[in-house]
């Protein structure tokens, strides 16, 4: 059988968007989220239009990803709360797997001694293992990550499309 060939280069690099995720990773978390734009610009429901073809979609998507990517993040990292808050299970097992390897950690290579039963940190670390992979594997990680990376994509190119640009931006791209 053939394998399907998918020319990724050609899907992103009309968006442009391999430019755009390069500026992504050189920032940093609080100069990420320092140029939010505010809530009433973001949600300004008198720039919400139908756009007329294709190549508008590209200019809106374009100019509003640049403009809006710190407001973006925020509703990507919003939608990844929801997304643990409605998979508890995924929630409590990350949650324990990090509780537990905190713990080992905190006994310093020593034995954990129950008074009953000595425990070395290598069974720790098993124990551990045999416990947080069979429950996440049955909390359904691929499902919610797939739910998050479609709903991520619905919203932001959802809103980079139907965004108008503003006015002045629209006027100096028409001098040029």
């Amino acid at each position: 059988m053939a394998r399907i060939q998918i020319p990724l280069d050609a899907l992103t690099s009309r968006l442009n968007l391999s430019s755009r995720f390069e500026s992504v990773r050189s920032q940093s978390i609080s100069t990420r989220f320092a140029n939010l734009k505010p809530i009433s610009e973001f949600l300004d429901l008198k720039r919400l239009s139908k756009p007329a073809n294709f190549g508008e979609i590209q200019s809106r998507v374009n100019y509003n990803l640049g403009y809006f990517s710190s407001n973006y993040a925020a509703v990507a990292v919003m939608l990844a709360i929801y997304s643990l808050l409605t998979n508890l299970t995924l929630l409590f097992d990350i949650i324990f797997l990090g509780v537990g390897l905190f713990g080992i950690k905190k006994l310093e290579g020593r034995d954990l001694e129950l008074g009953f039963t000595r425990a070395t940190t290598s069974q720790l670390y098993t124990g551990l293992l045999i416990i947080t992979v069979p429950l996440f594997i049955w909390a359904s990680p691929i499902s919610t990550a797939l739910w998050l990376v479609g709903a991520t994509g619905v919203t932001i190119l959802g809103h980079a499309s139907f965004m108008d640009k503003p006015i002045d931006t629209a006027f100096s791209e028409e001098a040029v």
